[in-house]
Protein backbone atom coordinates (compact mmCIF):
# COMPACT_ATOMS: atom_id res chain seq x y z
CA UNK A 1 0.00 0.00 0.00
CA UNK A 2 0.90 3.39 -1.22
CA UNK A 3 1.81 5.83 1.69
CA UNK A 4 -0.76 8.29 0.14
CA UNK A 5 -3.06 5.07 0.65
CA UNK A 6 -2.14 4.66 4.21
CA UNK A 7 -2.51 8.61 5.12
CA UNK A 8 -6.05 8.37 3.30
CA UNK A 9 -6.77 4.78 5.40
CA UNK A 10 -5.82 6.56 8.61
CA UNK A 11 -7.57 9.65 8.92
CA UNK A 12 -10.48 7.98 7.34
CA UNK A 13 -10.56 5.86 11.26
CA UNK A 14 -9.74 9.13 12.74
CA UNK A 15 -12.73 11.08 10.95
CA UNK A 16 -15.08 8.30 11.67
CA UNK A 17 -13.82 7.75 15.05
CA UNK A 18 -14.73 11.88 15.66
CA UNK A 19 -17.70 11.69 14.06
CA UNK A 20 -19.24 8.99 16.68
CA UNK A 21 -17.99 10.72 19.66
CA UNK A 22 -20.05 13.84 18.77
CA UNK A 23 -23.30 11.74 18.39
CA UNK A 24 -25.97 14.06 20.34
CA UNK A 25 -23.96 17.31 20.68
CA UNK A 26 -26.07 20.11 19.18
CA UNK A 27 -22.83 23.20 19.07
CA UNK A 28 -19.67 22.03 18.37
CA UNK A 29 -17.09 24.19 18.21
CA UNK A 30 -13.32 24.13 15.94
CA UNK A 31 -10.41 25.41 16.70
CA UNK A 32 -7.18 26.64 14.35
CA UNK A 33 -5.23 24.08 12.16
CA UNK A 34 -7.74 21.30 12.94
CA UNK A 35 -8.93 20.29 9.55
CA UNK A 36 -10.00 16.85 10.24
CA UNK A 37 -11.77 17.73 13.23
CA UNK A 38 -13.91 20.47 11.14
CA UNK A 39 -14.61 17.71 8.94
CA UNK A 40 -16.52 15.59 11.55
CA UNK A 41 -18.12 18.72 13.08
CA UNK A 42 -19.27 19.32 9.68
CA UNK A 43 -20.04 15.75 8.62
CA UNK A 44 -22.27 16.20 11.90
CA UNK A 45 -24.16 19.30 10.81
CA UNK A 46 -25.02 17.56 7.31
CA UNK A 47 -26.07 14.53 9.26
CA UNK A 48 -28.34 15.82 12.29
CA UNK A 49 -28.23 19.44 12.41
CA UNK A 50 -25.06 20.24 14.54
CA UNK A 51 -24.15 23.76 14.92
CA UNK A 52 -20.52 24.14 14.22
CA UNK A 53 -18.25 27.20 15.07
CA UNK A 54 -15.25 27.44 13.30
CA UNK A 55 -12.46 29.33 14.09
CA UNK A 56 -10.25 30.46 11.06
CA UNK A 57 -13.79 30.35 9.14
CA UNK A 58 -15.96 33.02 7.43
CA UNK A 59 -18.43 30.69 6.26
CA UNK A 60 -18.79 28.29 9.19
CA UNK A 61 -18.60 30.96 12.14
CA UNK A 62 -21.03 33.23 13.49
CA UNK A 63 -18.91 35.18 15.95
CA UNK A 64 -17.62 38.64 15.34
CA UNK A 65 -15.28 38.76 18.38
CA UNK A 66 -13.43 35.99 17.54
CA UNK A 67 -12.17 33.62 20.60
CA UNK A 68 -13.66 36.12 23.58
CA UNK A 69 -17.27 34.64 21.99
CA UNK A 70 -15.92 31.07 22.29
CA UNK A 71 -14.86 31.34 25.40
CA UNK A 72 -18.45 33.15 26.67
CA UNK A 73 -20.41 30.34 25.28
CA UNK A 74 -18.46 27.53 26.53
CA UNK A 75 -18.66 29.24 30.24
CA UNK A 76 -22.56 29.15 30.01
CA UNK A 77 -22.74 25.69 29.55
CA UNK A 78 -23.71 26.25 25.94
CA UNK A 79 -20.82 24.52 23.93
CA UNK A 80 -21.32 20.47 23.82
CA UNK A 81 -17.55 19.54 22.27
CA UNK A 82 -14.21 20.76 21.38
CA UNK A 83 -10.97 19.63 20.21
CA UNK A 84 -7.63 19.95 21.60
CA UNK A 85 -4.39 18.68 20.25
CA UNK A 86 -0.90 19.39 21.01
CA UNK A 87 2.80 18.78 20.50
CA UNK A 88 2.70 16.29 23.28
CA UNK A 89 -0.42 14.17 25.05
CA UNK A 90 0.61 11.98 28.07
CA UNK A 91 -1.06 9.57 29.90
CA UNK A 92 -2.97 11.27 31.92
CA UNK A 93 -4.19 13.78 29.75
CA UNK A 94 -2.16 16.14 30.04
CA UNK A 95 -1.54 18.42 27.17
CA UNK A 96 2.14 20.03 25.92
CA UNK A 97 1.67 23.34 24.06
CA UNK A 98 4.62 25.30 25.06
CA UNK A 99 7.59 23.11 24.15
CA UNK A 100 9.99 20.57 24.55
CA UNK A 101 12.72 20.93 27.68
CA UNK A 102 12.16 22.71 31.13
CA UNK A 103 9.63 25.75 31.64
CA UNK A 104 10.26 28.39 30.70
CA UNK A 105 14.30 28.88 30.90
CA UNK A 106 15.14 25.42 29.12
CA UNK A 107 12.97 24.84 26.36
CA UNK A 108 14.70 23.47 23.32
CA UNK A 109 11.80 23.50 21.11
CA UNK A 110 8.55 26.03 21.23
CA UNK A 111 5.14 24.94 20.61
CA UNK A 112 2.47 27.41 19.06
CA UNK A 113 1.24 28.01 22.91
CA UNK A 114 -1.36 27.79 24.48
CA UNK A 115 -4.05 30.10 23.74
CA UNK A 116 -7.36 29.16 25.83
CA UNK A 117 -6.81 25.73 25.75
CA UNK A 118 -7.00 24.92 30.19
CA UNK A 119 -9.89 27.14 30.21
CA UNK A 120 -11.92 25.47 27.12
CA UNK A 121 -10.70 21.86 28.71
CA UNK A 122 -12.23 22.99 32.18
CA UNK A 123 -15.21 24.19 31.12
CA UNK A 124 -16.40 22.24 27.97
CA UNK A 125 -18.04 18.57 28.62
CA UNK A 126 -16.77 16.50 26.15
CA UNK A 127 -12.94 17.50 25.04
CA UNK A 128 -11.30 15.13 21.79
CA UNK A 129 -7.63 14.90 21.69
CA UNK A 130 -6.26 13.93 18.43
CA UNK A 131 -2.81 13.32 17.24
CA UNK A 132 -2.41 11.76 13.66
CA UNK A 133 1.05 11.13 14.49
CA UNK A 134 1.25 8.40 17.37
CA UNK A 135 4.77 7.96 18.34
CA UNK A 136 6.42 7.28 21.57
CA UNK A 137 7.88 11.53 21.78
CA UNK A 138 4.51 12.47 20.70
CA UNK A 139 2.73 10.63 23.70
CA UNK A 140 5.21 10.13 26.52
CA UNK A 141 4.54 8.85 29.96
CA UNK A 142 4.45 12.56 31.04
CA UNK A 143 4.64 15.77 29.21
CA UNK A 144 7.52 18.18 29.36
CA UNK A 145 5.23 21.00 30.43
CA UNK A 146 1.56 20.93 31.26
CA UNK A 147 -0.49 23.66 29.38
CA UNK A 148 -3.80 21.89 30.39
CA UNK A 149 -4.26 19.40 32.86
CA UNK A 150 -6.22 16.08 32.13
CA UNK A 151 -7.69 16.03 35.69
CA UNK A 152 -7.81 18.16 38.68
CA UNK A 153 -8.30 17.18 42.53
CA UNK A 154 -11.63 16.48 43.81
CA UNK A 155 -12.45 19.95 45.15
CA UNK A 156 -12.00 21.66 41.88
CA UNK A 157 -15.04 22.34 40.27
CA UNK A 158 -14.75 21.09 36.63
CA UNK A 159 -17.66 20.13 34.54
CA UNK A 160 -15.65 19.53 31.44
CA UNK A 161 -12.44 17.37 30.02
CA UNK A 162 -11.35 14.90 27.84
CA UNK A 163 -13.76 11.97 27.31
CA UNK A 164 -11.04 10.45 24.08
CA UNK A 165 -7.79 10.37 22.30
CA UNK A 166 -7.75 9.92 18.84
CA UNK A 167 -5.03 9.12 17.27
CA UNK A 168 -3.23 7.90 13.39
CA UNK A 169 -3.47 3.92 15.38
CA UNK A 170 -6.41 3.99 17.54
CA UNK A 171 -9.31 5.34 19.83
CA UNK A 172 -8.50 5.79 23.74
CA UNK A 173 -11.43 6.49 26.04
CA UNK A 174 -10.18 8.20 29.50
CA UNK A 175 -11.75 7.82 32.46
CA UNK A 176 -11.67 10.96 34.49
CA UNK A 177 -11.95 9.52 37.58
CA UNK A 178 -8.90 7.25 37.22
CA UNK A 179 -7.19 9.45 35.29
CA UNK A 180 -6.36 6.87 32.34
CA UNK A 181 -6.66 5.95 29.07
CA UNK A 182 -8.04 2.59 27.89
CA UNK A 183 -7.76 1.39 24.51
CA UNK A 184 -11.45 1.28 22.62
CA UNK A 185 -10.28 0.29 19.09
CA UNK A 186 -7.51 0.23 16.96
CA UNK A 187 -7.22 1.58 13.39
CA UNK A 188 -6.82 -1.19 10.12
CA UNK A 189 -2.95 -2.25 9.75
CA UNK A 190 -2.72 -1.96 13.42
CA UNK A 191 -2.21 -4.94 16.10
CA UNK A 192 -1.80 -4.99 20.42
CA UNK A 193 2.39 -5.08 19.81
CA UNK A 194 2.67 -2.37 17.30
CA UNK A 195 0.33 0.08 19.44
CA UNK A 196 2.14 -0.57 22.63
CA UNK A 197 5.52 0.16 20.91
CA UNK A 198 4.74 3.30 19.54
CA UNK A 199 3.25 4.75 23.12
CA UNK A 200 5.09 5.83 25.75
CA UNK A 201 2.90 5.85 28.43
CA UNK A 202 0.51 3.10 29.85
CA UNK A 203 -3.27 2.34 29.35
CA UNK A 204 -5.68 -0.21 29.63
CA UNK A 205 -5.94 -2.76 27.15
CA UNK A 206 -8.46 -6.14 26.55
CA UNK A 207 -6.90 -8.93 24.35
CA UNK A 208 -10.00 -8.53 21.59
CA UNK A 209 -9.86 -4.52 21.29
CA UNK A 210 -12.04 -4.43 17.99
CA UNK A 211 -10.86 -2.48 14.52
CA UNK A 212 -12.07 1.08 14.23
CA UNK A 213 -15.34 1.08 12.63
CA UNK A 214 -15.06 3.48 9.20
CA UNK A 215 -17.52 5.67 7.67
CA UNK A 216 -20.60 4.48 5.72
CA UNK A 217 -21.33 4.66 2.37
CA UNK A 218 -24.20 7.34 3.40
CA UNK A 219 -20.94 9.27 5.22
CA UNK A 220 -18.52 9.52 1.96
CA UNK A 221 -21.24 10.26 -0.03
CA UNK A 222 -21.62 13.56 1.91
CA UNK A 223 -17.86 14.05 2.23
CA UNK A 224 -17.74 13.90 -1.34
CA UNK A 225 -21.26 16.33 -1.82
CA UNK A 226 -20.67 18.77 0.58
CA UNK A 227 -18.73 18.31 3.55
CA UNK A 228 -15.46 18.68 0.69
CA UNK A 229 -16.26 22.21 -0.83
CA UNK A 230 -16.79 22.95 2.97
CA UNK A 231 -14.25 22.36 4.38
CA UNK A 232 -12.42 23.92 1.31
CA UNK A 233 -12.90 27.32 2.68
CA UNK A 234 -10.51 26.94 5.60
CA UNK A 235 -8.51 24.35 4.28
CA UNK A 236 -8.21 23.78 0.61
CA UNK A 237 -5.52 21.52 0.38
CA UNK A 238 -7.12 18.90 3.42
CA UNK A 239 -10.52 19.39 1.01
CA UNK A 240 -8.33 17.71 -1.99
CA UNK A 241 -7.72 14.95 0.63
CA UNK A 242 -11.31 14.15 0.70
CA UNK A 243 -12.02 14.52 -3.58
CA UNK A 244 -12.27 11.23 -5.17
CA UNK A 245 -9.19 11.42 -8.03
Amino acid sequence: MSRDAQAARRREAMLAAILRRLEGCRTIAVGASSPLPGTAALLARAKWGARVLMLGSRRHNSFTDGGRELFDIAAQGRLDAFFLSGGQIDGSANINLLGIGSYPDGLIQRFPGSFGSAYLYFVVPKVILFREEHERRTLPERVDVVSAPGTSPAHVHRPGGPVALVTGRCVFGFDRSAGRFSLESLHPGEDAGSLRAATGFDYDARDDAPVTEGLSEADHALIRDRVADEIAETYPRFAATLRPT
